[in-house]
């Protein structure tokens, strides 16, 4: 048997599985935490991948045909001539470059950002928080000689090599996965000078060999790598029609296109996907947590927590929920903090509340889907993955909220697998086809607390849209 490695370096944590590279069944796997916040030192994310790789066994194997490695989008990693990071890397959900971001909408309009990059420069993306730095900071971004993504500087402590991929680059607000292009004019205009950029590798390319701390002297080759959502839709095996649904840290919405898909309102990012296509995709910061945040409130387990939004009533009793609690990208509200409306002491318990935040994170899911099928992307059902797609209450719930089949894929570490997947074709030239297990199919049952919640939820919403400017 030969295996191959995938590691996901997400916000909270590294992540490496070995599967077996014939059939993608896992063989090992191991975590390592990385440290809380929205910018962290990237080294410690290299003690995070030693760490996991360790007790994964990767290094005692003489049957790994492969690395690939993938991880959290936009953070911006910037080293000095010495290779050193010169700042912590800021995080896609750090919010600090939200002055940086208006002043480049601003300055070019949301049309010109589509038609340059298909992206907007919200403050997730790489290229706001150079801005930052150069405002801010400027004796720092003066030392900076290189800059790179999460990803990228993993791939160059596990093999050398300076390299990206388009899924990957396609974040950074300063690479079109249009024209595969950088447009280093707009590092220039927003960071005075162009530091020196990764080449940008093909989905099947290989970037080079595990260096001898790795491998065990061993040449081991490593993919091109991706950008998270990229990985999990490789890992997915997606099928036209096929829209994921991830709930993690962050709530996002994608799908894979052929084509690239253009949003004149600039709230879908026209990112690349892993194979060669696109991967249009909405995103919210605010997801799982939520859930995680309730609990916590009500001093019970998420076990717990699940049995109090099933048995809430169907409309969690007039509540109602913005789930803006870090800010928010979609919309783009990086000032917004969370509402809760409809309270009166009949409505204000426990059970209505769990259910009323589970129906929160379905609604804001639910808006980004909305966008999409205004863009005429079909949605012929919703893949459910992520840390939230185990939640029984969200299972139960979603699909009631979307109006659309959801399907439950086995539970696994799906950006892990894919980019192990990656792995492969980077080695035998082929992409592997796995067998895709869905373990059940959830139909769109009509319940009438569901659609009164979404229509006071979009109610909310609008009331919240009053307050804020969509850029301001």
């Amino acid at each position: 048997m030969s295996v191959v490695v995938g590691v996901d370096s997400s916000t909270q944590s590294c992540k490496v599985l070995i599967v077996d590279a014939e059939t993608g069944s896992e063989i090992a796997y191991a975590s390592a935490a990385h440290p809380e916040g929205t910018a962290i030192d990237p080294r410690a994310w290299v003690v995070a991948l030693k760490s996991a790789w360790q007790a994964a066994g990767v290094a005692a194997r003489r049957d790994v045909l492969g690395v690939g490695v993938c991880a959290q989008q936009h953070g911006l990693v910037a080293v000095d001539d010495a290779g050193v990071p010169v700042y912590d890397a800021l995080l896609w959900n750090d919010v600090r470059s939200h002055p940086q971001s208006q002043q480049m909408i601003a300055d070019l309009g949301v049309s010109a950002w589509i038609d340059a990059v298909n992206v907007l420069p919200l403050p997730a993306i790489t290229l706001t928080k150079l801005a930052w730095l150069r405002e801010v900071r400027p004796e720092v971004a003066a030392r900076v000689r290189r800059i790179m993504l999460p990803h990228d500087w993993l791939v160059l402590q596990l093999c050398g090599a300076f390299v990206t991929d388009r899924s990957d680059a396609s974040g950074t607000g300063y690479f079109s996965a249009v024209t595969n292009k950088y447009r280093t004019d707009l590092i220039e205009r927003y960071f005075g000078f162009v530091p020196e950029l990764p080449s940008v590798l093909d989905p099947a390319d290989s970037a080079g060999v595990l260096l001898p701390e790795w491998g065990g002297g061993r040449r081991v080759p490593v993919s091109a790598g991706a950008g998270d959502n990229a990985a999990a839709a490789l890992g997915l095996e997606l099928e036209p029609g096929d829209v994921v649904a991830s709930v993690g840290t962050s709530g996002t919405i994608f799908a894979s296109s052929m084509k690239a898909i253009k949003d004149p309102s600039g709230l879908t990012a026209g990112f690349a996907d892993a194979a060669g296509g696109h991967l249009p995709l909405l995103c919210t910061l605010n997801a799982a947590r939520i859930l995680t945040s309730t609990a916590a409130l009500l001093s019970v387990d998420l076990t717990r927590f699940d049995e109090l939004a099933l048995s809430g009533l169907p409309d969690a009793g007039g509540l109602a929920l913005l789930p803006y609690f870090d800010g928010e990208r979609t919309p783009n509200r990086p000032d917004a903090t969370g509402e809760l409306h409809g309270l009166t002491r009949t409505s204000f318990t426990p059970e209505n509340l769990a259910r009323a935040a589970v129906l929160a994170v379905a609604n804001s899911l639910a808006d980004c889907l909305d966008i999409m099928r205004a863009m005429d992307m079909p949605a012929n059902r919703v893949l459910l993955i992520g840390g939230g797609a185990k939640s029984a209450a969200m299972r139960a719930l979603l699909a009631q909220t979307l109006e659309v089949p959801v399907a439950l894929p086995e539970v696994r570490e799906y950006a892990a697998l894919g980019i192990a997947r990656q792995a492969a074709w980077a080695v035998t030239g082929c992409l592997p086809r796995w067998k895709q297990n869905i373990e059940a199919v959830l139909p769109p049952v009509a319940d009438d607390g569901v659609r009164k919640y979404r229509a006071r939820y979009k109610r909310l919403r609008g009331l919240n849209d009053a307050k804020h400017s969509e850029y301001g």
